[in-house]
C-alpha cells in the first residue's frame, strides 16, 4: 500500500462518508498519512489537496477491545469544545465498520508542534521552553476547573473509590506480565496502598496529560489536547502526578523512554506543584503519593513492553533497552514516597 493511502484507511470510502454526511467538506481526491508517536489507537491526516483533517481509529486487528474508545474521545472532545479547553473541534463519529473496518471520527487539523524530548525543545531557547512547560499546567488548571455535569460529562466515569481501583488495575497488569525479579516493585505497590490519599471532588482528567500529548503554537501556546483515549471522571491529581513525574529528570542517559525535564529552562517540578496548587486552589500536600503512583503505572507499562519483547512480540529499535529502564522507575517511586518531591 503505498504512503498516500496507509493502511486501516479507505480513502474512497472516507470521502464517500464524508459526502454523505459532511457535503462540500473535501474538494477533491483524498490523500492520507499515518502520525507516528501514538501509543495505541491510530491516527492519520488527511487532505484534499487544500485542507486537512484529522481520522483517529482504533488499531489494526483489535477492533471490538477498542471501538468504545473512538465513541468516548469523539464524546470528550465534543463536550469540551465549547469551553475554554483547546481540543480539536469534533466533526463526525462513524460508527458503522463497512467504512474503514472499525469506529473512527474525524476531527479538525490543528498547526502545533508536539515536543517529545528534551532535543526538540532545544531549540526554542529557555525562555520559550519555561512558557510552554507553564502554559502546560495553565491547561491543566483549566480543564480541570470544567464542571463536568455543565458540559453532559456528568455519567462519563465511577469516581468513587477511584484511585484504589486504579491501584488494583495496575497491580493486575504487573502479575500479568511479571516473568523475572524486580526488586521494589512490590514494596512500591503495597507501599501505595496503604497511603492511599483521600480524593478531592472528581473532575473530567486527560489520563495521560504530558508535553507530547499537545500542540503548541508559535507563540508557545497550546493549541489542542490530543490522546483521551485514557479520559474519565477521576481524581484531579493524577494528572498532576503524571506531569510531575514527566519533569522529574531520569539520569538515563540516550534512554528509549524520554522525558523534557533536561532541557534548558524547563521548570523545576516543585514550581509546577505551585502553579497548579495556587492557580486551582486545590491542595496538593498528597503529590508526592501521585507521582510515585506515575513512576509504578509507567514500570508496569514498560515491564509489559519488556515481556512482550522477550516473546518477540514487538518490532522496532529501542525495545531491547526497555527492560533495563523498569528498576530505574521503581527506583525513582520509592524514592519520591520516602523523600517527597525535591527541588529541581
Amino acid at each position: 500500500m503505498s504512503p498516500d493511502h496507509p493502511p486501516g484507511l479507505d480513502l474512497d470510502r472516507l470521502r464517500g462518508l464524508l459526502e454523505r454526511e459532511l457535503p462540500g467538506l473535501a474538494q477533491g481526491p483524498l490523500t492520507g498519512r499515518l502520525i507516528e508517536g501514538g501509543r495505541s489507537n491510530l491516527t492519520y491526516t488527511v487532505s484534499d489537496g487544500t485542507s486537512r483533517w484529522v481520522v483517529r481509529r482504533p488499531p489494526l486487528g483489535h477492533v471490538l477491545a477498542t471501538a468504545h474508545d473512538m465513541k468516548r474521545e469523539h464524546r470528550v472532545i465534543s463536550a469540551l469544545h465549547p469551553t475554554s479547553v483547546p481540543v480539536p473541534r469534533p466533526l463526525l463519529l462513524c460508527e458503522d465498520e463497512e467504512v474503514l473496518g472499525a469506529p473512527f471520527y474525524v476531527m479538525e487539523f490543528v498547526e502545533g508542534t508536539p515536543y517529545r524530548t528534551a532535543g526538540q525543545l532545544a531549540p526554542l531557547g529557555p525562555q520559550r521552553t519555561r512558557d510552554a512547560v507553564l502554559s502546560l499546567v495553565d491547561t491543566l488548571v483549566g480543564l480541570h476547573a470544567v464542571d463536568p455535569a455543565s458540559v453532559g460529562l456528568e455519567d462519563f466515569g465511577r469516581p468513587e473509590g477511584f484511585l484504589d481501583r486504579q491501584l488494583r488495575r495496575w497491580g493486575k497488569q504487573l502479575d500479568a506480565s511479571r516473568n523475572r525479579d524486580l526488586a521494589g516493585i512490590d514494596e512500591l505497590h503495597a507501599t501505595l496502598g496503604r497511603r492511599l490519599p483521600d480524593s478531592p471532588a472528581p473532575t473530567v482528567i486527560h489520563g495521560d496529560y504530558r508535553l507530547d500529548n499537545v500542540l503548541i503554537g508559535s507563540d508557545d501556546r497550546i493549541k489542542a489536547i490530543l490522546d483521551w483515549e485514557m479520559s474519565t471522571l477521576g481524581d484531579p491529581l493524577t494528572d498532576l502526578g503524571l506531569l510531575v513525574m514527566y519533569s522529574m529528570p531520569l539520569g538515563t542517559p540516550d534512554s528509549p523512554v524520554s522525558t523534557t525535564a533536561e532541557a534548558a529552562g524547563h521548570p523545576a517540578p516543585t514550581e509546577l506543584i505551585q502553579r497548579y496548587a495556587e492557580r486551582s486552589g486545590r491542595d496538593v500536600s498528597a503529590v508526592s503519593w501521585y507521582t510515585a503512583f506515575a513512576w509504578f503505572k509507567l514500570a508496569v507499562i514498560l515491564e509489559g513492553i519488556h515481556y512482550r519483547y522477550t516473546l518477540g512480540q514487538t518490532v522496532g529499535r529501542g525495545f531491547d533497552r526497555i527492560g533495563d529502564l523498569v528498576p530505574v522507575f521503581i527506583q525513582h517511586g520509592l524514592t519520591t514516597l520516602r523523600d517527597g518531591i525535591q527541588e529541581g
